[in-house]
């Protein structure tokens, strides 16, 4: 039997062009099946894509060991569960892996996060996807972690609700002009014919997009949970899967008794996210995707921690 060659290892063996360090090497798009930990230790599944990056510190090293990387990636999704402490752990490995090459890594991945949420009023209930994303970075011993997700919610304007019961308001004066007095069912009546929609406020789609700084020692499970719930019981108007007329209508009227402009749902969140200890830092965006123009309104809010996120448009 033949004695197998060795491969030549240019990546290892060959001179850099010029002898720099480098910031982050690695791979980004990587497709992988994971599970996220939920509370109470159910798994959900989930795909995700995934940037894996490491530091070159030593200028004489031409290129970093991408196979390694992948092959971590790999056992990790197959074996652990997507917790603060396994991501932990996966960077760790990933830089002992490059012993000599690098001292730090970074991870990114996002997926949908898919919950079953009920609905407002019937027996239903509907699968709603989330996307969500994860930033881990470990630099020596400090480790990190971060958390975006995208909450998709209705808005309903308190200008145009204003001029649509303007409009109401003079229909019914014309409507009645000849009678002196109204009866209650009269009332009730006109009100119920399409007349008493004469004029409608506009809604529309809304996101709240959010991102925080987490303590990993004080988590066991990412709570992106926690973040979902929160920002959808600060806005009380969420985003519905199945329906009945029931549930339409308590959506009608939820809009109703929460009429917002941006403004308003920015300071929503922001005094929910200040009163969630939890998080060491957070950046909140939120758009409201327009019925009336064709461009979006948009605040953003962030704690205002010294050295933390500053108030960029994007993240």
């Amino acid at each position: 039997m033949n004695a197998r060659i060795e491969m030549p290892d240019v990546a290892t063996h060959a001179t850099p062009v010029s002898r720099e360090t480098l910031d982050w090497v690695g791979m980004s798009h990587i497709t992988l099946p994971l599970n996220v930990c939920q509370p109470g230790g159910q798994l959900q599944p989930v795909i995700a894509h995934l940037d894996i990056h490491v530091d070159i510190v030593n200028p004489e090293v031409k290129g970093i060991h991408m196979s390694r990387l992948y092959l971590l990636l790999n056992e990790f999704a197959a074996q652990e569960a997507l917790t603060p402490a396994s991501i932990q752990k996966l960077l760790q490995r990933v830089c002992e892996s490059h012993r000599g090459i690098s001292e730090s890594a970074i991870l990114k991945l996002s997926f949908e996060y898919p919950l079953q949420r009920p609905a407002l009023k019937s027996d239903y209930s509907g699968w709603k996807p989330y996307p969500s994303s994860i930033e881990a970075t470990q630099k020596g011993n400090e480790f990190s972690l971060e958390l975006s997700v995208s909450v998709p919610y209705s808005s309903t304007c308190p200008c145009s609700a204003a001029l649509s019961r303007q409009l109401l308001q003079e229909a019914f004066r014309d409507d009645f002009a000849s009678s002196e007095m109204v009866s209650r069912e009269q009332v009730e009546h006109w009100l119920r014919s399409e007349r008493g929609s004469v004029a409608t406020p506009h809604s529309q789609r809304s996101y709240a997009r959010l991102r925080v700084k987490i303590d990993p020692t004080a988590h066991d499970i990412l709570p992106l949970l926690d973040l979902i719930d929160r920002t959808e019981q600060a806005l009380q108007t969420p985003v519905q899967t199945a329906v009945k007329r029931e549930d339409e209508q308590e959506f009608a009227r939820l809009n109703g008794a929460n009429m917002m402009f941006c403004e308003d749902a920015a300071r929503r969140l922001k005094t929910a996210f200040n009163q969630a200890e939890a998080y060491q830092d957070f950046w909140i965006r939120v758009e409201h995707h327009e019925s009336l123009h064709d461009h979006d309104a948009v605040a953003v809010v962030s704690k205002g921690v010294p050295g933390g996120y500053t108030p960029l448009l994007q993240r």
